[in-house]
């Protein structure tokens, strides 16, 4: 079993072996200030759920997918891509009627958005009233796609078939998406931890043609168990936020693995700065998930470089059973953070103090 170092608080760094043994970084500072409120919806506009937020290129201004008011934009008008600009002004939206549930964004080096929708418009239990059995399939299908949109809100490329699909005739239940600095294409795929068949990375060139794949649905490294998330650090290397594992996974971009880190939690959400600062949002540790009870969800903040935890931003309310904390995770050119959370329904900013 390869060994992990992990930080403890201020104790210093000490060497464990398996995932059992991993002891809590929870002792740790928090030097942000939460302000909550920031992004302003038009007037009669709620916030939906949301786990997928990014900033643009201008390196100040926040994109936001998000649930059309509620946990899916199904039978929506709502526009679910909103743009925000630096105070919080609504600038920019589009999206109405093409997705079901946005769950990961990317904005590439050219500004353009990807979006990944993880579900389809297929019957589902509670849906409509009607128990799924019963209720008849659509005509026509969506779902389980990536989009990327101009800055402009225009479709310039779709991945995946409406509707989804498994094995090869990807995608089922996409997470996140990231473009290389080269133009190459990964996303993280498999929501579920009781559908084994596309707990996996896949890889496609910058035209979306298919190059290669890696993973299953496993606890080895190399495997997943919810690949939910995507991070690049300044020497190319990918990492994988395997939540169902409760680790980070990092690989090179052909999916050579190569370290496998538990000291920041369950990671649902991952963002890594130009200077390598890795920022991971725990949204389900706690009173979420009781076999993480001794884990305090928030956001921990650390070094890609070496794997050292140094702050934590915790739940602002950590007795919750819904996802509290964000899930989703991006910081602007200032430093300052927001996190997308599905459970509140809300955008929050974290400022330094």
């Amino acid at each position: 079993m390869r060994r992990a170092l992990v930080m403890l608080g201020t104790l210093g760094a000490v060497t464990l072996g398996a995932q059992q043994q991993q002891q809590p970084t929870n002792d740790l500072p928090n030097p942000y200030k939460t302000v909550e409120g920031w992004a302003k919806l038009p007037a009669g506009r709620v916030w939906g759920s949301t786990s997928a937020v990014d900033i643009d290129k201008d390196g100040k201004s926040v994109w936001v997918a998000e649930r059309c008011g509620a946990n899916s934009c199904l039978n929506s008008a709502l526009p679910s891509v909103l743009k925000f600009d630096e105070h919080g002004t609504l600038v920019a939206s589009f999206g109405a009627g093409m997705m079901v549930f946005p769950h990961g964004i990317h904005v590439d080096r050219d500004g353009n958005v990807w979006v990944t929708d993880g579900q389809d418009n297929r019957p589902r239990a509670g849906r409509g009233g009607a128990p799924a059995e019963t209720a008849p399939t659509p005509a026509k299908l969506y779902g389980h796609q990536i989009f990327k949109f101009s800055p402009k809100g225009e479709l310039l490329l779709t991945l995946g078939a409406p509707g989804g699909g498994k094995g090869s005739d990807y995608f089922w239940q996409p997470n996140d998406v990231l473009v290389a600095p080269n133009g190459d294409i990964f996303v993280c795929e498999g929501h579920a931890s009781t559908d084994s068949s596309n707990a996996r990375v896949l890889k496609f060139d910058k035209s979306g043609k298919f190059l290669t794949q890696w993973g299953k649905k496993g606890t080895a490294n190399g495997e997943f168990d919810q690949p939910h998330a995507f991070a690049m650090d300044s020497k190319g290397r990918l990492f994988v936020g395997d939540r169902g594992n409760n680790r980070i996974q990092l690989f090179d971009q052909n999916g050579k693995w190569l370290d496998t880190w538990y000291q920041f939690s369950r990671p649902s959400g991952l963002w890594i700065d130009k200077d390598d600062t890795i920022y991971v949002a725990d949204s389900e540790s706690g009173s979420i998930d009781p076999r993480r009870k001794e884990w305090t969800r928030g956001i921990r903040i650390g070094s890609a470089k070496d794997g050292a935890v140094k702050y934590l931003i915790p739940d602002p309310d950590p007795a919750a059973r819904s996802t509290s904390a964000a899930e989703g995770v991006a910081v602007d050119a200032k430093g300052n953070i927001y996190g997308a959370e599905v459970g509140p329904k809300a955008l929050k900013r974290y400022i330094r103090q």
